[in-house]
């Protein structure tokens, strides 16, 4: 760390954020349920059932709170849902708590509460205990929101950013950059004729279907790729696998009004923020299974193959250009679009 004050772009998701966990928070907290680093937390229950649990938190602040496909509660929901998820656990229960900001009008809150009720509803968890705090005008922005979630782990689920392997195959649910950019225009005022929208959904059906239709021992890895995008995720994996990824550019899924939105402010695809969308990978031999359960959901219908795990060059990600070359592509050091999620 550079500097002695803590930045925006600590929050990104990118290298500053990794330092700050590493530097600081694993310093101090390091055990071993924490030290994998992975979506949720994986707990051992002693006794003969041998129960595992996935427990994750996580705090939305976006702004605006409302947006195109959602708002900061089913963002709160959707998030918490995800991350359970992508340890292979069934998400149950979600806690809430809430910062108010003095002034916030009570209708707005009450329509953020019934979207958090009915994501819930949606994705078969139950809100089961929370806490408001109610701070002065200007201490925060309108509101802020934590939710944690707990979930089941079946017998035999192994998932985790540290088991990709050569020769896996590579998949991602669906078109790249959806949410990242509606944000981004909502809140600069920016209209396209394509309008954007976020992908903001729950996916634990979706990993479901996934797990029940290959086996879940041919399912290596599962990550949402949230703050800081497909490539950050992409880069988490190689570092913990100390794996390389390969990815090919004409094979990302990229809405075209994503990609012109991105052209026009000079951002990449690559980093923006998806909230619902999965990366997938998983043993080659089931690359057709994997596929078809993901494109029979709705949520999948767009999902692709768009690269391998390598023997190469471990821990890093290369992208194989439309132009036949290869570039490494690094995380950020700093925050494309803050105040994302």
């Amino acid at each position: 760390m550079t500097t002695d004050l803590i930045l925006l772009a600590h929050g990104s998701g990118g290298k500053l954020s990794h330092d700050l966990v590493q530097r600081l928070f694993v310093r101090h907290f390091s055990n071993p349920a924490l030290l994998p680093l992975d979506d949720s937390a994986v707990l051992e229950i002693a006794g003969p059932a041998g129960m595992r649990l996935a427990f994750t938190t996580d705090s939305y602040v976006v702004s605006p709170l409302f947006f195109p496909g959602g708002d900061i509660g089913k963002l709160a929901v959707c998030g918490t849902v995800n991350d359970l998820s992508m340890s292979g656990a069934r998400p149950l229960w979600l806690s809430a708590g809430f910062i108010i900001e003095e002034g916030l009008p009570f209708a707005d809150l009450e329509q953020i509460v019934a979207s958090m009720a009915d994501t819930a509803r949606q994705a078969g968890v139950q809100v089961v205990t929370g806490d408001t705090k109610v701070v002065d005008r200007g201490s925060a922005d309108r509101l802020f929101i934590n939710t944690a979630g707990v979930g089941v782990i079946a017998p035999g689920v192994q998932i985790g950013g540290q088991r990709a392997r050569p020769g896996d195959a590579v998949l991602v649910s669906g078109t790249l950059g959806d949410h990242g950019m509606t944000i981004l225009t909502q809140r600069e005022g920016l209209t396209f004729d394509s309008p954007l929208q976020s992908d903001c959904a729950p996916l634990n059906g979706l990993v479901a279907s996934l797990l029940a239709a290959v086996g879940p021992g041919h399912v290596h890895v599962l990550r949402d790729p949230t703050r800081g995008g497909l490539a950050t995720t992409l880069n988490e994996i190689a570092s913990a696998s100390q794996a390389g990824i390969e990815i090919d550019e004409t094979s990302l899924p990229v809405r075209e009004a994503v990609r012109a939105a991105c052209e026009l402010l000079g951002l990449d695809p690559l980093y923006v923020a998806n909230e619902g969308k999965l990366v997938a990978i998983v043993e080659q031999s089931v690359v057709s299974q994997a596929l078809a359960a993901l494109q029979r959901d709705p949520l999948g219908a767009e999902a692709a193959l768009i690269g391998h795990v390598s023997d190469r060059h471990p821990g890093r990600l290369v992208l194989h250009t439309a132009l036949g070359a290869r570039r490494v592509v690094d995380m950020l050091a700093g925050e494309q679009l803050p105040r994302i999620c």
